[in-house]
């Protein structure tokens, strides 16, 4: 698999240092979405010049009540300075940003908030915060895991990192409490030369991922199969030229409040310099309700 740098590792978590952080403040921004106007169907980088930057690839994503938007961020080219990685928190209807290290990392929660992973391992919220850090096991920790993402009833579907192209992605459920080893999809979705970076629906209706296809446009398109009446999982469907270029799409997410798609897109570096760096886009998720297959 052609990696996104160390791009796409949207899931990748860690939980924020608060005694690390400084309150800045920011230009007036007001209402949900860091104050941005809304998209509609055409993609658009998502808060130029606040979370896309010229100086660094940048992620991020809302926690589950939308309150904070963490964003992660890393050197696109040797001579970039030290990325600043940051943490915006809604204060009444404005933003204020906290600014992280290096090291802060946009955290994944499962969608009720109570769960933080962190690839093969997780914490759980308790009354007195977070707990240790727990396995998910040993069949999990075999797995160089890039990207994991958590159904409401504890499904989990995750990618690994391939050293030969053909990363693929697998699901784990919960079951009566246990967690079950984690197999690969079918087909349907481990097709084409590699698959990652898999989102799956807080009510499992549907799957996410990235993926390079001879069908595709470009080097990483993204991708969603629907569940079927059957439980089964349909083909694989390409979200189309709304949100797929030549250049490279990944990590595909999905607003807690089920109203934006958010991805990455490869894009030329913004001081003219050869090469290319990750940029935050969104889009109305109405996209994928007009894919949705109609029952």
């Amino acid at each position: 698999m052609k990696s996104l740098s160390p791009t796409i590792l949207l899931l990748s978590a860690l939980m924020i240092s608060s005694g690390s952080h400084s309150k800045d403040e920011l230009p007036v921004l007001e209402g949900p979405y860091l104050g941005q106007t809304l998209p509609g169907l055409t993609a658009m980088p998502f808060a130029p010049g606040i979370v896309n930057t010229e100086e660094w690839g940048d992620v991020g994503g809302f926690s589950p009540d939308m309150n904070e938007f963490y964003v992660s961020r890393w050197r696109h080219t040797r001579d970039a300075p030290e990325p600043e990685n940051a943490v915006y928190k809604r204060e009444g209807d404005g933003w204020q940003r906290l600014a992280g290290s290096a090291e802060t990392r946009r955290p994944f929660f499962a969608p009720d908030g109570n769960t933080l992973h962190f690839k093969a391992e997780y914490k759980e919220r308790t009354a007195d915060g977070w707990s240790k850090m727990k396995s998910l096991g040993s069949a999990f920790e075999d797995i160089p895991i890039m990207g994991l993402s958590a159904s409401a009833k504890g499904t989990l579907v995750l990618d690994e990192r391939s050293t030969n192209g053909n990363g693929i992605i697998r699901y784990s459920l919960l079951v009566d409490g246990k967690r079950e080893e984690p197999k690969p999809f079918g087909k349907e979705i481990n097709s084409g030369k590699w698959n990652a970076h898999p989102f799956i629906a807080p009510d499992e209706s549907y799957i996410l991922w990235d993926s390079e296809r001879e069908s595709g446009f470009g080097e990483g398109d993204l991708y969603i199969s629907f569940r079927q009446p059957d439980g089964s999982w349909g083909e694989a469907i390409n979200l189309g030229d709304k949100v797929n270029t030549r250049a490279q799409e990944g990590g595909p997410q999905v607003t807690p409040d089920g109203k934006h798609l958010f991805f990455n897109r490869m894009v030329p570096v913004a001081n003219g310099d050869t090469g290319s760096q990750s940029d935050l886009f969104w889009i109305d998720a109405q996209i994928i309700e007009d894919l949705r297959p109609k029952q």
